[in-house]
């Protein structure tokens, strides 16, 4: 695995780890819990864990990105850099907040939060 990959797994098997302790604890504080509860403590970590996993990819995915800036789709010219931005966007595991380039072309007036 290359070494970019063995970070990621660092970071998200010590995000995993944190929740299985914070589901242990909350099964050895929560006296006979019902099945409900139980789904939804778990379903509720899923989706921290999930929110996570997404962003940590899409971070690792953006740093190997190459040095030019996109072609606007509009007329065809390289965008100029406006730095890093965050955004928070709603996905299928939930609201991930993501850190990436914005890129913007003047000519158009156009922005783009690559990868999409």
């Amino acid at each position: 695995m290359k070494k970019r990959g063995e970070e990621l797994k660092g970071i998200l098997m010590t995000e995993a780890e944190g929740v299985i302790d914070e589901l242990l604890s909350w099964y050895e504080e929560t006296e006979a819990p019902n099945f409900s509860q139980i789904e939804e403590k778990v379903l509720a970590l899923r989706e921290r864990l999930s929110q996570r996993m997404a962003a940590e990819v899409v971070k690792g995915q953006a740093a190997r990105q190459p040095v030019p800036g996109p072609l606007c789709q509009g007329c065809g010219q390289e965008m100029a850099s406006k730095g890093r931005h965050k955004k928070t966007i709603v996905s299928w595991v939930g609201e991930v907040e993501l850190e990436r380039s914005y890129h913007y072309c003047a000519k158009c007036r156009r922005g783009l939060f690559p990868p999409g």
